[in-house]
């Protein structure tokens, strides 16, 4: 399934990576091991750096392999959410159409 994780580092402990040297090698890594679709980065509305990182998960099982790396490394925030891209919405017409006819009376 198509997720899509949101990392958020708090602004002490990247600057003190950063400061480090540490910062940009170790996302590498983890990203290396994640093998991401689709990988930004931005600082979000509270100045943390923060990535949205869209990737493949086979099986929910995989979920603290995918987030200790973060929490360990940067004391991170992740979120998970399921999404999908055009192909994935248009595979779900059907059952987009029938709950429209079941439920949106």
């Amino acid at each position: 399934m198509r997720m899509l994780l949101r990392v958020s580092i708090p602004v002490e402990t990247g600057n003190a990576a950063a400061k480090a040297g540490t910062l940009g090698t170790t996302i590498e890594r983890i990203l290396a091991d994640l093998k991401p679709e689709a990988v930004y980065f931005f600082a979000d509305d509270d100045g943390k750096r923060t990535g949205s990182i869209v990737f493949d998960m086979k099986d929910a099982s995989q979920i603290p392999g995918i987030a200790e790396p973060w929490f360990l490394a940067f004391n991170a925030q992740v979120t998970f959410r399921p999404v999908m891209n055009p192909q994935d919405l248009a595979t779900a017409g059907p059952s987009i159409a029938k709950a429209a006819q079941q439920y949106g009376k």
